[in-house]
């Protein structure tokens, strides 16, 4: 699944910068969609998610995420509402954004509500644009294992694996299932060595990891689920 230069370049050019800076979203959300400050060679996770709400799981997969793979920062890309869920549930964004700024309490952990600006509604969209916006900035994806059972269903799934690296991280009941799912299958041919995590960022597309680490039985839905 090796993308050509002129193939790559394509996919990047369909997220039209300068048509996308300055949207509607900036206006309704003040001061919560801002990009965080980044340089070239900067080495960051992108944890992209509803967040409703964030909860413990979260953080601890951000902190593996950069030791193991040796960031520098981690970016958690609240979304304004995720295409594949229910957003009858989904609390407002500058709320899910207070919610996680409060919980993520670390230098390194840096939150944005971009999508809310640029106005993108899939994670492909989203990539696309960091990655013109953002020159010289080594980009990882970042997920639960547990989303590898509907990863194929995302928005242009295989175009978002031939855009950047990805890392999955380990989940209850998904260790041994999640490379048998559909996209699992796709990826198992460019699967780095576990001990080779560090070299996920600067890895040419399409790449993973699969992170096992301590396993947070978290998750948000039960969470909701949960609530009186």
């Amino acid at each position: 699944m090796r993308i050509s230069p002129p193939r790559l370049e394509a996919l990047y050019r369909q997220i039209d910068v300068a048509s996308l800076e300055g949207h509607r979203g900036g206006q309704e959300h003040p001061g919560l969609v801002r990009l965080p400050p980044h340089y070239k060679g900067l080495r960051v996770g992108l944890f992209g998610g509803s967040f409703n709400p964030p909860h413990k799981g979260h953080r601890a997969a951000s902190l593996l995420a950069l030791r193991r793979l040796r960031l520098d920062r981690v970016w958690w890309l609240v979304s304004p509402g995720n295409p594949l869920k229910d957003k009858t549930e989904l609390a407002p964004l500058g709320q899910r954004m207070a919610a996680a700024q409060k919980l993520a309490c670390h230098p390194r952990i840096k939150v944005t509500g971009v999508e809310a600006a640029i106005d993108t509604t899939y994670s492909f969209e989203t990539v696309a644009y960091l990655k013109r916006r953002c020159p010289g900035v080594h980009f990882v994806w970042i997920m639960g294992a547990d989303n590898l059972a509907g990863f194929h269903r995302w928005k242009r799934w295989r175009d978002l694996v031939a855009l950047v690296p990805i890392a999955i991280i380990d989940r209850p009941g998904s260790t041994l299932k999640a490379m048998s799912t559909r996209a699992g299958r796709m990826l198992a041919p460019y699967r780095l060595p576990e001990n080779a995590a560090a070299r996920l960022a600067a890895a040419k597309p399409p790449a993973f990891v699969f992170l096992h680490g301590p396993r947070s039985p978290l998750s948000s839905t039960a969470l909701r689920k949960s609530r009186p």
